[in-house]
């Protein structure tokens, strides 16, 4: 399948979108509608409405990938509208009926959710796991109504370092509990998720370390153990190192197993490995892994940009900031470990619509759902370079990094 062939992405929903972008992650044109783009290739479409009436319209089995992080149960209510802990699961069982029926067979759900309170008390709230089991378990609610269930391929964890210390009366005023600085990132399959997934996309840069070592390279030779070590370290297979969960073998003080059985199990290079063995160096491999792997599946990712091309636009033209933004790197990974150049990626809670910026930037077709028609408006600006923005403009603008 092509980057935006071989039909629109506007042809999977029934109504007029709010906006519609043409084709390319380099120069992309933002348009009003459909028929004001002509006869030109749709890449991403943006819809005003109700996300469970919009899932309705929509072609069954033709969405690959949702990724979306929708309204976290708070006890305290925010601007952007959210359901309290225990109104939160029946909620969110509306959606998730829908987004089952919309996805293809092997098609994912992404969920990025945070945890809560509660109601005047420093202990957690269960929401967030009952939503899980209530989605995922074979006697779960989703089961019960609907006759299906979605399978938790992995769950992730987002880890903002610059997060607020809140509870402020539990953690800087009591100071009985830290700070709350981890997001929970559900990733649920219809199938065994074994097709569309591919880590080579999503491969972590080499450390300074192991460059330097693929750069020095070794030559096939016998040493005085009688082992042998393979020249073709040199040339490894991959550009970079597969993302493992490897941070717990590291970190776990408990562990009987040794620095090397460890290395062994956690899917090191065979050839790297020879060589740390023969040259004595595997503790030394192993603390070098383990700091450069902490964000497998935690990722970490400071949610702290202020002066992005979106919010100056936002500002210039006195629009709505949506005041929960997600960043770019998080919606960006599941796109590029989920899904291939030309499949479609819908956000069912776009907010301010990164997730179809990211998609847009990465190849992929996109659609975007959003109850607010104001954050919706604001989100076009995602796709415009800054003196199209301020000229009221909308003829050529370019694709923007947030």
């Amino acid at each position: 399948m092509t980057a935006t062939e071989p039909r629109r992405v506007t042809d999977l929903v029934e109504r007029q979108p709010q906006y519609v972008t043409t084709a390319g992650n380099e120069t992309v044109e933002v348009r009003p509608s459909i028929e004001a783009i002509g006869q030109e290739p749709i890449q991403g479409a943006a819809y005003a409405g109700d996300s469970r009436q919009l899932l309705d319209e929509i072609i069954p089995a033709s969405i690959d990938l949702v990724v979306t992080s929708p309204p976290f149960a708070l006890q305290r209510k925010k601007a952007y509208g959210n359901k309290s802990p225990e109104e939160y699961v029946e909620w969110f069982l509306e959606f998730a009926e829908k987004v089952y029926e919309a996805l293809a067979e092997d098609g994912s759900l992404v969920i990025d959710i945070g945890g809560g309170w509660q109601k005047g008390k420093p202990l957690r709230s269960h929401y967030h796991f009952k939503l899980l089991s209530a989605l995922t378990d074979d006697s779960g609610l989703l089961a019960d109504r609907f006759g299906e269930t979605f399978n938790l391929a992995q769950d992730f964890y987002w880890y903002n370092p610059a997060k607020l210390p809140t509870p402020a009366q539990w953690v800087t005023i009591e100071r009985i509990r830290v700070k709350d600085a981890v997001n929970h990132v559900w990733w649920l399959s219809k199938n065994d998720a074994r097709e569309k997934p591919d880590n080579r996309r999503v491969l972590k840069e080499y450390s300074d370390a192991q460059k330097r070592l693929i750069e020095k390279g070794h030559d096939a030779q016998s040493r005085p153990s009688e082992h042998e070590l393979s020249d073709t370290f040199d040339e490894p297979a991959e550009d970079g190192a597969i993302r493992p969960n490897f941070r717990n073998a590291i970190d776990d003080s408990s562990t009987t197993q040794s620095s090397a059985e460890l290395l062994e199990n956690l899917d090191v290079p065979e050839a790297l490995l020879e060589v740390v063995l023969e040259e004595g160096l595997t503790e030394e491999l192993v603390q070098t892994l383990g700091a450069a792997h902490t964000e497998d599946n935690v990722l970490e990712i400071a949610n702290t940009r202020s002066t992005t091309p979106y919010l100056e636009a936002c500002k210039e033209t006195e629009t709505e900031i949506h005041p929960a933004r997600f960043p770019r790197e998080l919606p960006k990974f599941f796109i590029q470990f989920l899904t291939e150049p030309g499949d479609t990626v819908l956000d069912i809670f776009a907010g301010s619509n990164t997730t179809g910026q990211m998609a847009q930037q990465t190849g992929r077709k996109w659609l975007a759902f959003e109850f607010e028609e104001a954050y919706l408006e604001g989100s076009r600006y995602r796709f415009q370079e800054p003196e199209e923005i301020r000229s009221g403009s909308t003829s050529v603008p370019e694709a923007q990094s947030p």
